[in-house]
């Protein structure tokens, strides 16, 4: 109506104030964010476990980093795996940072082991990739961690 102040609608109710639009994401859409990009960091991780385990040639690999090629990569591959559940599983939130941060480990570790050998991007560009969705996927659940839930 005329003569009333900006951002102020009259009902029969009464006046109501305009709600601004929201900049910030829903909790909803925060949520669908962070299970795409879990699912995809998690499929990431259990295709490398798999990888790690099948092929034979993995340990050479590893010594070649400096690592310890005898079962270094099935303990790194069963770490892995359980991290990816701990990750998808409706588990406690001490555990899932946990999880997080042995893939923060197990990430950086690659990258450096990588990087320090020469290597090019083809070496470290998937660890790298795998990184920032590590990263996206982590950020996303402090978020909702954070968010308190609303009936």
């Amino acid at each position: 109506m005329k003569g009333e102040p900006h951002g102020i609608d009259s009902t029969e109710a009464g006046p109501r104030r305009r709600q601004a639009p929201k900049s910030e994401p829903t909790p909803k859409a925060q949520t669908i964010v962070y299970w795409i990009v879990t699912a995809l960091f998690c499929v990431q991780m259990s295709f490398t476990a798999y990888y790690e385990l099948a092929n034979p040639g993995v340990g050479e690999n590893f010594a070649r980093l400096g690592f310890p090629s005898h079962a270094f990569h099935i303990e790194l591959s069963v770490a892995k795996v359980l991290g990816v559940l701990a990750l998808l599983a409706p588990v406690p939130a001490r555990l899932k940072e946990w999880a997080y941060a042995g893939f923060a480990i197990n990430l950086a570790s690659a990258l450096i082991a990588h990087l320090s050998m020469g290597d090019g991007p083809e070496a470290w560009g998937p660890s790298a990739a795998t990184s920032v969705v590590w990263g996206l996927s982590y950020f996303f659940w402090r978020r909702l961690h954070a968010t308190p839930t609303s009936a």
